[in-house]
């Protein structure tokens, strides 16, 4: 958590008070709420307006674009160069015992 000074004119202070015993709360949920409907509004806009690429793997199919991408793909990762891992609970990632 954060403290902040926001600025507001006094007449909004006001009738948040007026209103709410918890200024702060109020303005974390109005925020949120205004977070979450930008979100949605920019989802709104991504679906009006698809990635060019979207178009073509929705005609293909996930399923086709996906065997169609790996031949690619085969020289991006050099396997021989890491080192083995495993997550371990409580521990994290663990290489191999030695």
């Amino acid at each position: 958590m954060r403290r902040v000074t926001v600025t507001l004119p006094d007449e909004i202070v006001d009738e948040i008070d007026r209103r709410e015993v918890n200024r702060s709360r109020f303005v974390t949920e109005a925020a949120r709420r205004e977070l979450e409907w930008r979100r949605y509004q920019e989802l709104q806009r991504s679906i009006s307006n698809p990635h060019p690429e979207c178009g073509r793997v929705a005609e293909m199919g996930v399923e086709d674009w996906g065997r169609g991408s790996g031949s690619d793909d085969e020289g991006l990762v050099d396997l021989e160069a890491g080192r083995v891992v495993r997550w371990e609970p409580g521990m994290g990632w663990t290489g191999p015992s030695e």
